[in-house]
């Protein structure tokens, strides 16, 4: 059985596909980050950089305590080797998927979710910030388009790169874009989007967040953190 810790996130919901299409036992222990779940000790025993999601699994196949992972990008890779699956074992299969997931947790993610905070959830407005956002995340998507082009998945066949660049491209209009821009993409997509799997997935993060919006109060303890915090 794995334990994750997890909320309705992009992030989140890599790690519930990927389980969801494996068909491995889970249990989830939702961290509702919007009333600061994500600082109790026992999650940052898990989790020390006090995000979702994480993982415990306690059907490990050596001897020992339950391993714990977090950053969904190391989740993905743990288990693709757990379970051999989505992750080819040759050199040149494997370093195609690796540097799409790299690629996403380095520049797709962290734009997007710029591009969310200073659209969505900043005090103010500021035009040159989301314009620098919204731009880059346009150019990221336009990459993966022309990835796409000659491929029906990111690295050929279906593995973790999708899985980790997809729950990205759900919000596309939140972000300013329209996958009518990018054909490519959208096929990709609409193709992820009608997995079972996936479907099961989805579900799941309706199942566990039924009230979605973000109050002021959790704009604090999502946007107010410092080092101070860390350390308290």
């Amino acid at each position: 059985m794995i334990d994750l810790y997890y909320w309705t996130t992009p992030n989140g919901h890599k790690i519930t596909m990927f389980l969801e299409e494996a068909g491995l036992a889970y249990r989830i222990v939702p961290v509702n980050i919007s009333v600061g779940d994500q600082f109790k000790p026992e999650f940052l025993r898990i989790s020390p950089n006090n995000r979702i999601p994480a993982l415990v699994d306690h059907a490990t196949a050596e001897p020992g305590p339950p391993v714990s992972v977090f950053e969904s990008g190391a989740m993905l890779l743990y288990l693709a080797e757990k379970t051999g699956r989505f992750l080819p074992a040759d050199l040149r299969g494997r370093v195609e998927v690796l540097q799409w997931l790299f690629w996403q947790m380095a520049g797709l993610g962290p734009m997007a979710g710029q591009n969310h905070h200073f659209s969505a959830y900043a005090p103010e407005k500021i035009p040159y910030a989301i314009d620098r956002y919204v731009r880059e995340t346009g150019r990221l998507y336009a990459v993966l388009d022309q990835r796409l082009a000659d491929r029906p998945f990111v690295a050929g066949e279906y593995s973790i790169a999708d899985m980790a660049c997809y729950p990205w491209i759900v919000p596309h209009q939140w972000q300013g874009q329209s996958l009518e821009d990018f054909p490519h993409l959208k096929r990709w997509f609409e193709a992820i989007a009608g997995r079972p799997a996936v479907k099961r997935a989805y579900a799941r993060a309706a199942e566990v967040n039924t009230q979605p919006t973000v109050t002021e109060a959790a704009r604090k303890l999502l946007f107010g953190q410092s080092a101070s915090t860390v350390r308290r």
